[in-house]
C-alpha cells in the first residue's frame, strides 16, 4: 500500500497539465471548442502534420530498417564504425540540425527542409529496436525461403519480418509522436504545424482557448497514433524454442556493396557531418557578432543546473511508480501507471502554459522562477524515467528480495538494500536520458523561462532569430557538446551493469547458501 501512496505525486505532477488543457478547452463552453476544432485554421494545420506526419515516418522506416539489415545480416564492411555515426543524430538537437542546414542552404525552408530534418534525427529510433530484433532473429526461415526460389526482399518479407513486426511499429510510433510535438526543427524552417500553431495562438493572439483546443487535437492525434500501432500489433504468437543454434549466414553484397556503403556514408554526411560540419564556417570563419563568452558560460551553468534538477526529481518520482509496474500488473498498479504517461500525450507548450496558469494561482512564489522549469521538465519526461525504472527493477529477479526477507528485511529494506543496488545501472542510465532530453528542450523553457537565466537553448533561439549566426554555433557546439557527454556515460553504465549484476548475484548466492544452513 505505501507504493502506491508514493507514485502519488507522480500522479499529480503527470496530470496537470491534462487537466488544464481541458478546463481551458472548455471554460467557455462547448461553442468555442467545436469552432476551433473545425476551423480552416485546424484544417490548415492539420493537413500540413499529418503529411510531414506521414513522410517522415515512412522515410524513417524504410532508412533505418534498410541500415539495420545491412548492418546485421551481410558482409558490408566498416560496420563497427558504421552503427555508432549512424546513432550520433540522436544527440543532435533537431533545431541546432535545422539551424546548420537553414543557414547554408536557405531555400530549404518549409515542408523539405522539415522533411529532410526529422528524417535524419528520427531514423535512429528505427534502426536501433531493428538492429537488435534482427540480431536476435531466427535466420533459418528465412534461408528456407531462399532456397526455395524466393528472392532475398521476398525472402526478407515474408520470414523475417514478422520476427521484428513489433520493434518497428515501435519505432514507428516513436518517430510519429516525436514529429507530432517537435517544436524546433519546423518553427525554425518556418513550417505551419500544430506545435507551431499552438505557440502562435498563445503569443501573437493571446487566445489560450484557441491554444488548449489545438492542443486537445494533438493530444487525440497522439492517442490515435499509439491505439494505430497497438491494433497493428495485432496478436502475438510466442516463438517455441530458441531458433537455429548458429548466426545467420551473412549476405554476401558483392557488386552491391559498394552502393550500400556508400549509402551508409551518405546518411552519416547528412544526419552528423552536416549538422556538425556546418557550425564550422560560423565558428572560425565567418562573423556575425562578438561572442560573449560570460553569456556563454551562464547559459551553460543554467542548463547543468535545470537539467541536473529535473533529472534529479524526474527519478525520485519515478521510482515507486517504475516499482510497481515491474513487480505487480493489478489494476492499481497499471491504472498509475498510465495516469502517469498520461502527461506524455501534452505538448510542451502545453506543459509550459499548463504550469503559467499554477504558477500564478497556485504557487506564485514559484512563478517566473527555476522551480517552474525543472517541474515542467519532471512533466514532461517522466515517462522516460519511469520506463527505464520498471524496465530495470522487471530484470532483477524477485527472488532475491524474497531471499532477503527470509534474512528479516522488511519490504522496503529488501527493496533499498537488493533491488535499487541491482537495478542502479539502468536507474543511472534513465537518469542520463532525462538530463540529455532536459537540456535539449525548448518549447516549454520559452515559456517558463526566468528572467536573466537563458538556457543554452534559449540563447541558440534567440540569436538565431535575429541572425546572429556567429553567436548561435557556438550556443549550438555547446549544447551538442553537452548532450553527447551523458551519452558517453550510458555506454560506460552498459558495459558495467554486467559486472554489477554478477557481484549481487554472487552475494545473494551466498545468502541463499546461509538460509539453507
Amino acid at each position: 500500500m505505501l507504493l502506491p501512496l508514493a507514485a502519488l505525486p507522480a500522479m499529480c505532477v503527470a496530470l496537470l497539465p491534462v487537466v488544464y488543457t481541458v478546463l481551458r478547452a472548455t471554460d467557455r463552453g462547448w461553442g468555442p471548442v467545436w469552432r476551433y476544432t473545425w476551423s480552416d485554421r485546424t484544417a490548415e494545420l492539420a493537413s500540413n502534420t499529418l503529411t510531414l506526419v506521414a513522410a517522415v515516418t515512412l522515410s524513417a522506416v524504410l532508412l533505418g530498417t534498410a541500415l539495420a539489415y545491412l548492418l546485421v545480416r551481410t558482409d558490408l564492411p566498416f560496420r563497427r564504425i558504421l552503427l555508432p555515426a549512424l546513432v550520433i543524430p540522436l544527440a543532435i538537437p533537431s533545431y541546432v540540425s535545422a539551424f546548420s542546414w537553414l543557414t547554408h542552404f536557405p531555400g530549404l525552408a518549409g515542408f523539405t527542409g522539415s522533411w529532410l530534418v526529422l528524417t535524419t534525427s528520427n531514423t535512429p529510433l528505427v534502426l536501433l529496436p531493428v538492429y537488435a530484433a534482427l540480431r536476435g532473429a531466427d535466420s533459418a526461415p528465412e534461408e528456407v525461403a531462399r532456397s526455395l526460389g524466393a528472392g532475398p526482399v521476398r525472402a526478407f518479407c515474408s520470414a523475417t519480418l514478422p520476427q521484428i513486426r513489433l520493434p518497428l511499429l515501435a519505432g514507428a510510433l516513436l518517430g510519429a509522436l516525436y514529429v507530432l510535438h517537435d517544436y524546433g526543427a519546423v518553427a525554425m524552417m518556418r513550417y505551419e504545424t500544430f506545435t507551431k500553431g499552438i505557440h502562435y495562438a498563445y503569443n501573437a493572439s493571446f487566445d489560450r482557448t484557441a491554444a488548449s483546443v489545438i492542443s486537445l487535437v494533438l493530444v487525440a492525434l497522439a492517442l490515435l497514433f499509439a491505439l494505430g500501432e497497438t491494433a497493428a500489433r495485432g496478436r502475438v504468437t510466442p516463438r517455441i524454442g530458441a531458433g537455429s543454434p548458429r548466426p545467420a549466414t551473412p549476405v554476401r553484397l558483392g557488386p552491391a556493396r559498394a552502393p550500400a556503403l556508400l549509402l551508409c556514408a551518405g546518411v552519416v554526411a547528412v544526419s552528423v557531418l552536416m549538422p556538425l560540419g556546418g557550425l564550422l564556417p560560423w565558428l572560425i570563419g565567418r562573423g556575425t557578432g562578438r561572442l560573449d563568452l560570460g553569456e556563454l558560460v551562464a547559459a551553460l551553468g543554467n542548463t547543468v543546473s535545470f537539467a541536473g534538477w529535473g533529472a534529479v526529481g524526474a527519478m525520485l518520482l519515478a521510482l515507486p511508480v517504475g516499482i510497481l509496474a515491474a513487480r505487480s500488473r493489478g489494476p492499481l498498479a497499471r491504472g498509475v501507471e498510465l495516469a502517469a504517461y498520461a502527461g506524455y500525450a501534452v505538448p510542451a507548450i502545453s506543459v509550459g502554459l499548463a504550469l503559467v496558469y499554477f504558477g500564478i494561482n497556485a504557487a506564485p512564489s514559484w512563478y517566473g522562477r527555476g522551480q517552474m522549469v525543472v517541474l515542467a521538465y519532471i512533466a514532461l519526461f517522466l515517462p522516460i524515467a519511469i520506463g527505464a525504472v520498471r524496465a530495470s527493477v522487471a530484470a532483477a529477479p524477485p527472488q532475491y528480495e524474497e531471499v532477503a526477507r527470509a534474512l528479516g528485511s522488511t519490504g522496503f529494506g529488501a527493496l533499498a538494500r537488493v533491488t535499487v543496488p541491482l537495478s542502479a545501472p539502468g536507474i543511472l542510465a534513465g537518469a542520463a536520458l532525462v538530463f540529455v532530453s532536459c537540456a535539449k528542450e525548448l518549447p516549454a523553457t520559452l515559456i517558463l523561462q526566468p528572467p536573466g537565466r537563458n538556457t543554452l537553448a534559449l540563447e541558440l533561439w534567440r540569436h538565431a532569430e535575429v541572425i546572429n549566426y556567429t553567436q548561435a554555433a557556438w550556443y549550438a557546439l555547446a549544447l551538442v557538446v553537452l548532450s553527447v557527454l551523458p551519452t558517453v556515460v550510458l555506454q560506460r553504465l552498459a558495459q558495467g551493469r554486467r559486472g554489477s549484476l554478477a557481484a549481487v548475484a554472487e552475494d545473494t548466492e551466498s545468502m541463499k547458501v546461509v538460509v539453507r544452513q
